[in-house]
């Protein structure tokens, strides 16, 4: 008596269905690509609108630099990155007005009356080509968390909730008088220049 074969499986579709899970996965798989620096750009000048001609004094600059070498210098002094935080917040706010930090403009901010404003204050970020990716984005971090914690230390003790919690509703770009007026206190200014070869110093 002959044996019965076994009956071949049809996998001839295989394939087709391997392709379909994979462009479903493709589709339906969510990648987190909350990376990178978010920035308010000024807005346009108006068209013939004469240039200003802004001197800005030296005691409004905090001028920090890094090298090729991933090495962080803030006011010509080798820091660490871990004490940029501090020393830009001391610079944003000067709340002993020191003469070698910026002025403080005393300032009309609606909920706050007159309030002493460092409206002038620049934080200058220089990098040179060689420097790494990973410190270019640290240092952006540790600036604008200088700036983040500062408004959210003036949102706790004026409206007891902290900024990021003064919602401005569904529509990011809808007003909030209380956070606009956190942010004309605590503008955030961030001037960068073109990476260039600065070099080891």
């Amino acid at each position: 008596m002959a044996r019965r074969g076994i009956p071949e499986v049809n996998a001839s579709s295989m394939a087709d269905i391997a392709f379909l899970l994979l462009i479903f996965f493709l589709v339906s798989t969510t990648m987190d690509t909350d990376t990178g620096l978010f920035r308010k750009l000024p807005p346009m000048p108006e068209k013939d609108q004469p240039e200003e001609q802004v001197k800005i004094k030296e005691r409004n600059i905090f001028v920090v630099l890094v090298n090729k070498y991933n090495q962080l210098f803030v006011e010509n002094d080798l820091m660490n990155i871990h004490e940029l935080r501090t020393a830009a917040k001391e610079f944003i706010e000067n709340p002993e007005n020191k003469t070698d930090l910026p002025e403080r403009i005393p300032t009309e901010v609606e909920y706050f009356g007159s309030w002493p404003v460092t409206k002038y204050h620049v934080i200058s970020l220089q990098s040179d080509r060689g420097t790494s990716y990973e410190t270019y984005i640290a240092v952006q971090n540790e600036l604008t968390a200088a700036y983040n914690e500062l408004r959210n230390d003036l949102s706790l003790k004026k409206f007891g909730v902290k900024y990021e919690d003064l919602s401005r509703g569904s529509d990011p770009e809808e007003e909030n008088p209380r956070k606009d007026a956190i942010d004309e206190i605590y503008p955030l200014k961030i001037s960068e220049a073109e990476p260039k070869d600065i070099g080891g110093k």
